[in-house]
């Protein structure tokens, strides 16, 4: 681990996340996230007569889909500095410069990061299990860490 990181989550008394936890908090928010897509969806599912229509209908909702997660993570990780899952699972992200919550221009770093991660076949993610820091791409790039709350 990066000795001035360590420095800090000592000098604070944080310790980081693990990596179930985390993989848990990411399992709450995706499963959130799906079925608040689908109750905004609904009436288009409805239409649907086989299996094709529902696999072209979210297709077409992909940028919609990837949208909702930025939102939903900029503004969580900004007033709370956790998402659900990560509420759920008493972990949060801080920035590494202040050890407080994210800003917003932060939050929403992290949070368009992290779709590019899960686009990339989730190597962003892979990254952080086998970082020493446990930062994924998107706490690299918005230079956040996450701890145990």
């Amino acid at each position: 681990m990066n000795e001035e990181i360590e420095n800090l989550l000592d000098r604070e008394q944080f310790a980081l996340a693990s990596i179930q936890k985390r993989a848990l908090a990411f399992l709450i928010d995706e499963m959130l996230l799906s079925f608040v897509f689908i109750a905004i969806i609904w009436n288009y599912f409805v239409q649907a007569t086989n299996m094709e229509q529902i696999i072209d209908l979210t297709n077409s909702f992909v940028l919609e889909y990837m949208a909702l997660k930025i939102v939903y993570q900029t503004l969580f990780v900004t007033m709370y500095g956790a998402s659900l899952g990560k509420i759920v699972t008493k972990i949060r992200v801080i920035e590494i410069a202040t050890m407080e919550n994210p800003k917003l221009v932060v939050s929403f770093n992290r949070a368009v990061f992290r779709v590019i991660s899960e686009m990339i076949m989730y190597l962003g993610f892979l990254w952080g299990i086998l970082n020493p820091s446990r930062q994924a791409w998107h706490d690299l790039s918005a230079k956040t860490l996450v701890i145990d709350a």
